[in-house]
């Protein structure tokens, strides 16, 4: 099964892909960013829809994995996300992937057994996961990297209960 994972935002989307072969057995695909120029709002999220789909096709996921955004920091830029987001959202769907959308903490707790690990905690355990040299870079691949891992992790423990 593949799984991409993605890490919403409108300059920055972080994207990471992995395979799950089996049991104990995930593998790293790839991660990387998918950057916008700045501009107008409508052009960014054009530029995200086409991007993403295209790396859809190229891939060819199974399911992807959206982050929740949680942050309210600054209004403007919560609301530019949430655009992006949605953008984001329609293109998976409209490939008919299945999503899971699990919250920060939801992630956290889930690989490293604390749901507030900070990033470096994160990277980390993505590092032990998945047998990797380096830690994941930037940040938000990194962030998509450990949102492909969920994904795979929910998926068998789901395929394990049925």
């Amino acid at each position: 099964m593949r799984v991409i994972g993605i890490d919403p935002g409108l300059a920055t989307i972080g994207l990471g892909v992995v395979d799950s072969l089996g049991p104990d057995d995930l593998r790293v695909v790839e991660w990387l960013t998918i950057e916008t120029k700045p501009g107008a709002l409508g052009s960014r999220l054009k530029e995200i829809r086409t991007d993403l789909s295209d790396y859809i096709k190229k891939l060819k996921p199974d399911l992807a994995v959206v982050e929740k955004i949680f942050f309210a920091i600054n209004e403007r830029t919560a609301i530019d996300v949430a655009h992006a987001r949605g953008v984001i959202l329609e293109t998976i769907a409209s490939r008919s992937l299945p999503i899971i959308e699990p919250t920060p903490l939801e992630l956290k707790s889930s690989l490293t057994g604390d749901g507030q690990a900070d990033k470096r905690q994160m990277q980390d355990m993505l590092k032990l996961l998945l047998k990797i040299e380096e830690i994941p870079r930037p940040d938000d691949a990194a962030d998509a990297l450990g949102l492909a891992v969920f994904g795979a992790l929910y998926h068998k423990k789901r395929t394990m209960l049925a």
